[in-house]
């Protein structure tokens, strides 16, 4: 089976830039996508002590209330979904409502996925400004697939800032963007935060002749500062569309995805986010 696009749509706001970001990515690959809405393991609410017969029987016919509500509200979503990407251009859409655990959604379809895409937050987007979604780091960390983390609202992606820390999972993004149909006819920085060095440097020339020969234009960049806000200005100041980088690295960035730099990187950068391993 051909590599498939798997988005996942909550009813937040960001799930219409998922959706976007979806048929995006569905046409520059020539990839179906599978849109894929879960409505959570719930506990249900007639178990424990307490539980006469009577109540036990009023609090169950609430549980299945619940959930003839939220699977209700599950297909809507998709359907909506469903229709935004196909409205995009993308004829290859499929739907489908799962019960249970995001993650164990994620596995069970990551064989064969070429790129799982993801809202920033959550449901509770509106109020959780300074933080991102719960669900996020979990399948970060979880995936092997490429995780492209859609920003709040769908911009044309034209120019593209490649992070490098110079670990061998930033070599790899770089000859992914050089590679890939995702990236063909954008410009492309390779960004470095941290001492100008000649070793920086030659690491920087590699990158950019790897991208040039891949037929894109390219350029680089070092800048100094604490790597997230510096990455976060350089994407405004050069009017970047998507920021690539590895899910783990070394030296500052070793932490991304483990601890607090997951959150400051992400939440620095107001544009989609493509991780990869």
């Amino acid at each position: 089976m051909s590599d498939r696009i798997i988005a996942f749509v909550d009813g937040s706001i960001y799930s219409t830039s998922v959706c976007a970001y979806a048929a995006w990515a569905a046409g520059k690959l020539g990839q179906g996508v599978d849109i894929v809405h879960v409505t959570g393991r719930r506990e249900s609410a007639a178990e424990g002590l307490g539980a006469r017969s009577a109540l036990q029987a009023e609090l169950a016919a609430l549980d299945a209330q619940r959930e003839r509500l939220a699977e209700s509200r599950g297909r809507a979503i998709l359907d909506d979904a469903g229709a935004m990407v196909r409205d995009a251009g993308v004829s290859d859409v499929a739907t489908e409502l799962l019960g249970g655990d995001l993650l164990s959604a994620l596995s069970a379809r990551e064989t064969g996925a070429g790129i799982v895409v993801v809202g920033k937050r959550g449901e509770a987007a509106d109020y959780a400004i300074g933080h991102l979604g719960s669900n996020l780091e979990r399948i970060a960390r979880a995936t092997a697939t490429p995780v492209l983390v859609a920003a709040r609202a769908f911009s044309p992606v034209r120019k593209v800032l490649v992070a490098h820390d110079g670990g061998s999972v930033a070599l790899r993004a770089v000859d992914e963007v050089a590679r890939s149909p995702l990236f063909e006819g954008t410009e492309v920085i390779v960004a470095t935060v941290g001492a100008d060095t000649p070793e920086v440097r030659r690491r920087h020339d590699d990158a950019l002749a790897v991208l040039r020969a891949g037929g894109l234009k390219a350029e680089s960049r070092i800048v100094q500062g604490q790597t997230d806000l510096a990455l976060g200005t350089l994407v405004e100041v050069e009017g970047v569309d998507m920021l690539v980088m590895g899910s783990y690295g070394h030296s500052r960035l070793r932490r991304f995805f483990i601890g607090s730099t997951t959150e400051s990187v992400l939440l620095s950068c107001k544009v989609p986010v493509l991780l990869l391993r």
